[in-house]
């Protein structure tokens, strides 16, 4: 059985090789990604494509099984925010951490809107749409 220190030992070292690759990959780079979403570059596309490509495979490898079911009522607006907030700030929720941690500071202004955006959903979702706990990232 592992203890609370191995666990946090092993969050930190994960965090700090995923933050290392994310950033040698280029995800953590502005212009990167903004190539990325204007097409000019398919390099990080294909570098999301060679993700889900390892999954795949993984998830083949370990026998994982999921019953599809009904698609949640927040997906398609949420994904449409998701990535028209990746596309202006250049950065999905960690990857502004990711750019901080490299000296980029103006990501500062979007992990706030982040965390204003994860407030207002909590306030729109008790108010008026009354989904899941889970719906605004809780």
């Amino acid at each position: 059985m592992r203890t609370r220190g191995a666990v946090l030992v092993g969050s930190v070292v994960n965090g700090l090789a995923l933050g290392f690759v994310v950033t040698n990959i280029g995800f953590g780079d502005y212009a990167e990604l903004n190539r990325m979403f204007t097409f000019q570059d398919p390099r990080m596309l294909l570098a999301f494509g060679g993700a889900v490509a390892i999954i795949v495979v993984i998830f083949g490898v370990m026998q994982v099984r999921r019953t599809p079911g009904r698609i949640h009522a927040g997906v398609v607006p949420g994904a449409i925010l998701f990535g028209t907030g990746w596309a202006i700030s250049g950065g999905c929720p960690a990857i502004p951490i990711i750019q901080v941690g490299s000296g980029y500071l103006p990501a500062l202004v979007t992990i706030a809107g982040v965390a204003v955006g994860m407030w207002i959903c909590r306030w729109a979702n008790a108010r008026y749409f009354h989904l899941d706990r889970g719906s605004c990232g809780l």
